[in-house]
């Protein structure tokens, strides 16, 4: 069985006086899609800990139909302790993949691109579109702004004409096979983890 029991049997004989600790966590054990180190804390005590050491990308994606790939998104944005994400279009998204992260994670909405746009702009964020346009730039070579905003696409169209026109750069992921594109979820985990490898502290992670 995933997590901890209650603290009692978990820890015969210690004390839980941690403030960071729940108590219904504690009496009931902590089940939930958490590292072992924030076991039985408070939802408010991980996304505090969380924001002492978020990095500085920002993650975007636009939300055009009903696009199950939102939820995945959001979870490897929590992964890698992305700053934000920002959901573009539709309000509605399918949080079923997400698994419980959206607790931990920012998220802000944005009706238009350009209101995507706006926010960049007064937070210093450079765009950076991620599909696999002609004049894209590879992802593996590409060196990435530290604070950026990457920004994918739906799953069927890819980023929008004016998705594309606001992007200060777009990237994309080479391939070898036969299919057009990459699912935008396993795009995002991709692009997400090269800004990672070119501008995280890895002593940091878990």
């Amino acid at each position: 069985m995933i997590g901890v029991g209650p603290w009692a049997e978990s820890h015969p004989g210690e004390s839980a006086d941690d403030p960071r600790y729940d108590p219904e966590l504690l009496a009931e054990g902590d089940r939930r899609n958490v590292v072992d180190g924030y076991r039985y804390w408070r939802r408010e005590a991980i996304v505090a800990d969380i924001d002492a050491r978020r990095h500085p990308l920002h993650v975007g994606i636009e939300n055009l139909g009903y696009d199950y790939n939102i939820g995945t998104v959001v979870r490897t944005a929590n992964a890698f302790a992305v700053a934000a994400v920002h959901i573009v279009g539709r309000r509605r998204w399918n949080r079923r993949g997400a698994m419980v992260t959206d607790r931990y994670q920012h998220l802000h909405h944005h009706p238009e691109v350009s209101d995507l746009v706006a926010f960049a702009n007064d937070a210093g964020l450079s765009i950076v579109g991620v599909d696999n346009t002609p004049g894209s730039v590879p992802l593996e070579t590409a060196a990435l702004p530290r604070d950026a905003l990457l920004l994918f696409g739906s799953e069927s169209e890819g980023l929008s004409p004016a998705a594309l026109d606001a992007a200060a750069m777009t990237v994309s992921i080479a391939q070898f096979g036969s299919t057009r594109s990459i699912n935008a979820g396993v795009a995002a985990g991709i692009a997400m983890h090269t800004w990672i490898r070119q501008h995280a502290d890895l002593d940091q992670a878990w």
